[in-house]
C-alpha cells in the first residue's frame, strides 16, 4: 500500500494497470531475448559497442543562470538532459525526471557515462514547484539529484510505489504524492494527470516492476503539454490522446531503441506515430544526446525524427541542451548535432522564424 494518498480519481480507467503478486505487467507480454540473445547483448555492450555511440566532438550546451531563468517568459521550456526537462508554467518551475548524475548507473565509477554537463547545476537551479517521475530507472530517477532537490522542491509526484523510495530518501512524506494510472492531481491550479505507459521498472535484481511507470499529462486552462516518460509503443497513446488531447506540446522518447527492445522502447517512426495519436501539435523529441544507453549511433535518433517529421509535415522542435523553446512562439530550432561530427560547418537554422503561436500551429 502506497504511504501517500494525496490524488484525485479520475473519470472511470480506459486502461487500468495489471498488478499481480507484488509487480506490475503491461497489457501487452513483454518481448522475451532468451538466453544466448541476452549473453550477446551483454558482451557487446561491454566489449563490442560501436564507436559512434558516443559523440566524436563536444555536445554544444548553452549554460543557463537562475537570473536568466528567473527572467524567462512564462511558458518556456528547456531541455537539460536526457529526459530531464524544466518547464516554466505560471511563473513557476517544474522539473521532469531530474538526472544530474555523472552515470546513469547505480554506481560512479561505471555504466553509461553523460556526454555533457547539465546546462545548470543543481545548486543553481531556482526553487522548484514540482519534481514529475515517470519511473525509477537510473536515467530518471537520480538518488543524488532528489536529495539535493529536496530543500527547493515543494511536491514531488511520481507513480505508485516510486514516492515510497523518495520518502525512504528522506523526502518528507507531505512533499509526496503518488498517483496510479488515471488518477490526477491539483498544483495551484494547474492540473497533473498520471497515463498509461508500456515498460517497466527496477534498480537492482530483485525489485523488478515492483513500482509502477508512467507517462504525465499537464493542464494549464487551455495549454497542455505530454511528457511520455519511457514507453513502448501501444494503444495506450491513442487513449490519452482521445481524452485529453489536443497537445500544445509533447516531450517523446526518442532514443535508446532496439529491435529487440520493441516493448519498452520506441522506433523513431513509432514516436512520430504516437506524436499523432495524442494529436500533439508541436513534437519535442527527449530520451537522446545526453546517455549512451544502446547500439545505435548516438546521433541517430535525431536524423531519423526529423526526417520522419519533416516528410509527414509535423512540427518538430530540436533545442539543443539548454537552448528554449517557447510555448508561445515556437521554433524548430537547428540540427545542432551535425556540426558535433564535423558534417556540416553551419547549421540549418529557422529559430528566426517562428512558426506561429501555439493557437495557429
Amino acid at each position: 500500500m502506497s504511504k501517500t494518498t494525496h490524488i484525485a480519481n479520475a473519470a472511470a480507467p480506459v486502461m487500468a494497470p495489471l498488478h499481480r503478486d507484488g509487480r506490475y505487467r503491461n497489457h501487452v507480454p513483454m518481448h522475451r531475448l532468451g538466453f544466448l540473445k541476452t549473453l550477446r547483448l551483454i558482451w557487446v555492450s561491454l566489449f563490442g559497442k560501436p564507436t559512434n555511440t558516443r559523440p566524436a566532438g563536444e555536445i554544444p550546451v548553452l549554460a543557463l543562470s537562475r537570473q536568466q531563468l528567473l527572467a524567462a517568459p512564462n511558458n518556456s521550456v528547456f531541455r537539460l538532459g536526457h529526459s530531464t526537462v524544466l518547464l516554466k508554467l505560471r511563473n513557476q518551475f517544474f522539473l521532469t525526471d531530474p538526472v544530474f548524475a555523472k552515470r546513469a548507473s547505480p554506481v560512479q565509477w561505471a555504466g553509461p557515462q553523460r556526454f555533457h554537463q547539465p546546462p545548470i547545476s543543481l545548486e543553481d537551479l531556482p526553487s522548484i514547484k514540482a519534481v514529475i517521475l515517470s519511473h525509477n530507472h537510473y536515467d530518471h530517477l537520480d538518488h543524488m539529484a532528489i536529495k539535493a532537490l529536496i530543500g527547493k522542491t515543494e511536491h514531488f509526484l511520481a507513480p505508485i510505489g516510486v514516492g515510497d523510495t523518495l520518502i525512504e530518501w528522506g523526502v518528507p512524506a507531505a512533499k509526496v504524492r503518488q498517483l496510479d494510472w488515471w488518477q490526477s492531481t491539483e498544483i495551484d491550479g494547474m492540473r497533473f494527470v498520471a497515463t498509461p505507459s508500456q515498460h517497466f521498472s527496477g534498480r537492482s535484481l530483485r525489485d523488478g516492476n515492483q513500482t509502477l511507470w508512467a507517462s504525465w499529462v499537464m493542464i494549464d486552462n487551455d495549454q497542455k503539454i505530454f511528457f511520455s516518460g519511457d514507453s513502448g509503443y501501444f494503444n495506450g497513446f491513442k487513449q490519452i490522446g482521445d481524452r485529453y488531447g489536443p497537445f500544445d506540446l509533447t516531450l517523446m522518447e526518442t532514443g535508446a531503441y532496439n529491435v529487440d527492445w520493441p516493448d519498452v522502447h520506441m522506433q523513431p517512426e513509432e514516436t512520430l506515430q504516437a506524436h499523432i495519436d495524442l494529436r500533439g501539435r508541436w513534437l519535442l523529441p527527449i530520451h537522446n544526446g545526453t546517455f549512451d544507453l544502446a547500439m545505435h549511433a548516438w546521433h541517430e535518433p535525431f536524423d531519423r525524427i526529423l526526417a520522419l517529421a519533416w516528410e509527414k509535415n509535423i512540427a518538430i522542435s530540436t533545442p539543443q541542451m539548454g537552448q528554449p523553446f517557447y510555448l508561445d512562439y515556437p521554433t524548430r530550432g537547428h540540427a545542432w548535432w551535425l556540426g558535433v561530427e564535423g558534417v556540416v560547418e553551419s547549421y540549418i537554422d529557422d529559430a528566426e522564424q517562428p512558426q506561429g503561436s501555439r493557437h495557429q500551429a
